[in-house]
């Protein structure tokens, strides 16, 4: 299903774009509330299935606004909404944006000592949970010796019941605030350390997200758009909330418990109306490498598919559009901001690459001394904040001056991310700052190891990181998920290392390879190389 994109001209739309970011912002009242009777949302568990518009929600988030303001939250709280991707998710965080209070998005997948760890960074107003998360969230709360407001979607002694208090509230639609104050807090995935509190601001984040949704998701009114994620990642923020509503399309959501089934997605993509869908590269890898070739990849309605959270691979956007006749249009972004980098739907795809910079950003890649570098030359993806700060960047992070500092390198923003360009503007991600891998006097980037391994039929997933080693200092290590027709063997071992040397300059080739079940991943998926680095060294 193909239709014409919103942006035709990158370098024109590129040149001329402006995004004013007005004095004062709700993005309830200025962006989802005008859009009427269109569907806003589109739920279903595989059995049941609830549609609500625009109007539908506004109506319920704005008693709920009503129920927070009667129960005490108000302006400057903060509230974590630890709900999975229910109906009642979307209606909290809109009726939080109603009264200006901060949402904290969590992941049903947080544990006691997670939810503990998040009591006691900040002061939190309040945990809305369901009834099956309950008992970790009160094991939390008494091991922080904090004493937050406790809302649950149901039911239970000593909790405010959220559902019959929104029934009985009176409707609060809303008030604009000031665009510099703050809106949203995510807690960052971890993977280079503690959590760190991401603080976005009322305007420039939510205003930002048009950027994402008009022109990677290319999104327009009357698209049924699916997002992967966990409610409790900030990709939730991109494609699960403005991004989609931005453009007046509508959000998809599957209610499923359990494991990720490839199969059950290929199978709603061909039940279901969607238009869109956006997924993590762990979904599209599962997705390819688990469904025979002979499988059925054709969907009546589908017209755009998009991943971001980790680059993804040649070799599977490749497979993709020998299955589905259609590109995997790969996005770069963080916590700490909108997107930033895509492959768009008017500009050539470059299997692999990140993309070029989103409108509304100058992103480049710098060197050690804040210069940019000539193409083709390794450095640090960094975002221009001078002459101003571009929409859609983080403020801080929240009491932590000094981890705020450590991203500022004279006019730019540090990513942490390194890549190089090519001649055409394309960026190509090499990986994080710390975990690229030096041996012998070469630098080595994990992702392109990663990204010649998945190649193999073996080789379902895997993770590259530095090992110890006494003459070289470090040598490249690779720790491997075999897909279900392989064995562990020496002999495997042989072949994917003389697989890799055949597909790239042959010192980088994993001189360990370690066979194993599953890897550490943080909760939005991504793959957690600093752990399996530090276990390598003998540090955890």
């Amino acid at each position: 299903m193909q239709s014409v994109p919103n942006m035709q001209d990158y370098s024109k739309e590129y040149r001329e774009f402006t995004l004013p970011v007005p004095d004062r912002f709700s993005f309830p009242l200025d962006v989802f509330d005008k859009w009427g009777e269109g569907l806003a949302l589109f739920w279903t568990d595989g059995i049941i299935e609830k549609k609500f518009s625009f109007s539908a929600l506004k109506k319920l988030s704005s008693k709920g606004a009503g129920a927070f303001k009667k129960m005490g939250i108000n302006k400057g709280d903060k509230v974590i909404v630890l709900l999975p991707n229910i109906p009642e998710w979307w209606e909290v965080m809109l009726a939080l944006m109603r009264i200006n209070a901060i949402p904290i998005p969590a992941t049903t997948l947080l544990t006691a000592k997670d939810i503990e760890y998040r009591l006691s960074a900040t002061d939190i107003k309040a945990i809305i949970a369901t009834d099956e998360d309950a008992s970790k969230v009160k094991e939390a709360v008494n091991g922080s010796k904090t004493n937050p407001l406790l809302v649950i979607t149901g039911e239970r002694k000593g909790w405010q019941d959220y559902i019959k208090e929104r029934d009985r509230a009176d409707a609060f639609e809303g008030e604009k605030a000031a665009s510099d104050e703050p809106a949203l807090i995510y807690f960052t995935s971890g993977t280079t350390g503690p959590p760190k509190m991401v603080l976005h601001t009322q305007a420039s984040y939510p205003l930002a997200h048009i950027i994402t949704g008009r022109y990677w998701l290319d999104l327009r009114p009357g698209d049924i758009h699916w997002n992967l994620s966990d409610t409790g990642w900030a990709k939730a923020a991109w494609s699960s909330f403005f991004g989609p509503w931005h453009m007046g399309a509508a959000i998809f959501s599957l209610f499923k418990k359990g494991k990720f089934s490839p199969s059950l997605i290929i199978e709603t993509l061909k039940r279901y109306p969607v238009t869109t869908l956006c997924g993590p590269p762990t979904a599209y890898r599962m997705m390819v490498k688990d469904i025979p070739a002979s499988g059925d990849f054709n969907f009546h309605s589908i017209r755009h598919f998009v991943a971001a959270g980790e680059p993804l691979n040649k070799d599977i956007i490749e497979r993709w559009e020998e299955r589905t006749g259609m590109y995997i249009y790969d996005g770069y972004g963080q916590t700490e901001t909108v997107n930033v980098l895509a492959n768009y739907r008017c500009l050539p795809v470059k299997p692999g690459s990140m993309g070029v910079p989103a409108p509304g950003f100058n992103v480049d890649i710098i060197d050690e001394n804040g210069k940019p570098v000539l193409p083709n030359t390794e450095g640090d993806i960094a975002i221009a904040i001078k002459p101003g700060k571009p929409a859609g960047l983080f403020k801080e992070y929240l009491e932590n001056p000094d981890a705020t500092g450590r991203t500022i390198k004279g006019d730019w923003y540090m990513t942490g991310d390194r890549a190089y360009k090519d001649e055409e503007g394309y960026f190509w991600f090499i990986g994080r700052a710390d975990d690229v891998i030096l041996t012998s006097g070469y630098r080595i980037g994990p992702f392109e190891i990663e990204s010649v391994l998945i190649e193999h039929s073996a080789v379902k997933e895997s993770a590259v990181v530095a090992s110890p080693d006494e003459v070289r200092g470090e040598v490249v290590k690779a720790f491997v998920v075999l897909t279900q027709d392989y064995k562990p063997s020496d002999a495997l071992i042989k072949e994917l290392q003389e697989f890799v040397k055949r597909h790239t300059a042959p010192y980088k080739y994993p001189r360990k390879i370690e066979f194993v079940d599953d890897l550490p991943k943080t909760i939005s998926g991504k793959i957690k190389r600093k752990e399996l680095k530090m276990r390598e060294f003998g540090k955890i």
